[in-house]
């Protein structure tokens, strides 16, 4: 028999949502300050001459595209719909182990 969930199980759930949210906008902010300062540098020594700093821009930008499908249950492979599923069938199959 399944029990009801209790609020400390809630509330440690909430709490890790939470912490994950706030480390995607951390990386967020990161992104944007540094490579403000990237393209700061890359201006200053040529002038756009040559735009080294879209190299940068792009390949961070990609991982941060990730971690926002990730934090925010977009992402089929790792959502938070997938963990539930896999939480429950590894429930499951231990209870029928036993």
């Amino acid at each position: 028999m399944e029990t009801e969930e209790t609020y400390q199980e809630r509330y440690t759930r909430a709490k890790a949502r939470v912490e994950e949210i706030r480390d995607f906008y951390s990386h967020l902010l990161i992104y944007i300050f540094v490579n403000i300062g990237i393209a700061s540098l890359n201006y200053y020594q040529n002038e756009w001459e040559t735009a080294w700093f879209l190299f940068t821009l792009g390949g961070w930008g990609i991982g941060l595209v990730s971690h926002a499908l990730g934090t925010f249950g977009a992402n089929p492979f790792t959502g938070k719909d997938w963990e539930e599923r896999k939480i429950q069938e590894l429930i499951k199959k231990e209870k029928n182990t036993n």
